[in-house]
């Protein structure tokens, strides 16, 4: 095939391409309008739905080698469990639903002028709608119209009769001067009329045979929370363990802290059977019940937190001269998009990547774990790189943390899970050359025998997965 049938065959597919979009366009507008007339059932808060424009194939997901979540569900209890599943992850979806914005696409050679990636505006407040226009040629009349779905339109200072629909959903704009017609539309305003504290709505705008759609944001203003990170690394950061049971290895590592940072604050969460005294400068002792349980201990300690940063380490650890807690603050400051910076323990892979594919919406997903690989190196670090999860040894933004949380069901063997949990709303690096030091394993039966993990554990946790994480298919 020569080059001119080569252009003109790409001229031909680009044209019907655009004449697909078009159709598709019309056939959602006509969709959006005839549901117009209110929220559906069992919804407090209705979105215009564009699946026939925005289609994402959905595929039931697996893994190899994975388990099966709901094998461990208690067979006499998984149909109620599936029901309750089902109707707790409906909910989540109305709560977590992404912005319908996501994805818009313009029409060619539109004569339509509009803000493609829309606006903010607060809930129950007036906005002018920026950047409304046509661009037609000559025309006796011209015509456009505007539609939303959760809120009304209006055209201010108008006193003619240009204009149907005023303070109503849809409104009807008429000028035979294509001068006037941009006035009056440059004067349209939205009026939000549901309450959210974070929503949208999407605009249909019109003109003949063209159609653009584009969203509207509506929210409400947030107040900053700050922390002050004072003058030095004591007014920054706040070191938090967990012990059980491993006095021993805690006190070695309380006197490695001490040595390289002596005025820092250390906050130790402590569920063991019959705890002993930890005292010292700066050092608040925080006694739990027996054997509570791992993550219920990291959410104590985090709760004590009064700086921006803080530094976990398990009580087994040891500072090494490298352990420069100082490097960790450097690149977070330097990148505050950063939610967590991980370091490198002795012994221990020191990062790893989770893949998750959400699969179909009646049997859940699939999430896998996989050691040593990472997404890129971390911008202007070239020796950090960008993953899902780190090691026990990270720092971390006081703030994004206590959004996700350590779930306190998981009370002997957790780490991942709380990556897991946070996967899409911690951004996370790992630098392997912050390094810490692991002390060596001690034997102590009793303490052996709440740490081991038993089947029975096993198969609660899987189930735990199963309703929590909606999981079909999981592999650690």
């Amino acid at each position: 095939m020569n080059c001119k049938h080569h252009l003109l065959l790409k001229g031909f597919l680009l044209l019907l391409a655009i004449c697909f979009i078009q159709l598709g366009i019309m056939s959602v507008k006509k969709d959006i309008i005839a549901s117009s007339s209110g929220p559906q059932p069992g919804k407090v808060f209705a979105k215009p739905h564009i699946e026939t424009f925005l289609y994402t194939n959905r595929l039931s997901c697996s893994l190899e080698d994975a388990v099966l979540t709901r094998q461990h569900v208690p067979q006499n209890e998984l149909e109620d469990i599936v029901k309750r599943r089902a109707e707790e992850y409906r909910q989540h979806q109305i709560r977590m639903e992404a912005d319908i914005a996501s994805l818009i696409l313009a029409p060619a050679n539109s004569p339509l002028q509009y803000p493609i990636t829309g606006f903010t505006i607060s809930p129950l407040k007036k906005s002018i709608v920026p950047g409304l226009a046509l661009h037609a040629q000559q025309r006796k009349v011209y015509k456009v119209s505007l539609s939303v779905m959760s809120g009304v339109l209006s055209v201010e200072d108008v006193q003619d009769e240009q204009v149907e629909g005023q303070g109503q959903s849809e409104l009807i704009i008429s000028s035979s001067n294509l001068t006037q017609l941009n006035d009056l539309l440059s004067r349209v305003s939205y009026t939000s009329t549901v309450y959210h504290i974070k929503t949208s709505d999407l605009v249909i705008f019109s003109f003949e045979d063209h159609l653009a759609m584009f969203p509207i944001t509506i929210k409400r203003q947030s107040v900053p929370v700050l922390f002050d990170p004072g003058n030095d690394i004591n007014s920054q950061v706040t070191i938090i363990t967990k012990t059980f049971l491993r006095y021993e290895e805690l006190n070695i590592l309380l006197n490695s802290i001490r040595k390289f940072y002596p005025k820092i604050k250390i906050l130790i969460a402590d569920d063991s059977i019959q705890p002993r005294t930890v005292s010292g400068d700066n050092i608040e002792h925080y006694i739990m019940p027996p054997a509570k349980g791992w993550f219920a201990g990291r959410n104590l300690a985090l709760s004590q937190v009064e700086t921006k940063y803080f530094l976990w380490v398990d009580d087994d650890f040891v500072f090494l001269k490298d352990t420069r807690i100082e490097s960790f603050v450097e690149i977070m400051e330097a990148v505050p998009e950063l939610d967590i910076l991980g370091g490198s323990v002795i012994g221990d892979p020191p990062y790893f990547i989770l893949e998750y594919d959400e699969g179909d919406e009646e049997e859940g997903g699939c999430l896998s774990r996989i050691y040593n690989q990472f997404h890129q190196p971390l911008p202007g670090f070239d020796d950090c790189v960008l993953v899902d999860g780190v090691v026990n040894y990270f720092l971390a933004r006081t703030d994004a943390v206590r959004r996700v949380g350590f779930d306190p069901f998981l009370k002997r063997v957790a780490h991942s899970e709380f990556f897991m949990d946070g996967l899409g709303q911690l951004l996370v690096a790992s630098c392997e050359r912050f390094t810490i030091g692991h002390q060596g394993h001690r034997f102590e039966k009793k303490y052996s025998h709440y740490r081991t993990q038993t089947d029975a554990d096993k198969r609660k946790k899987l189930s735990h997965h199963f309703f929590k994480n909606y999981l079909k298919y999981v592999k650690f």
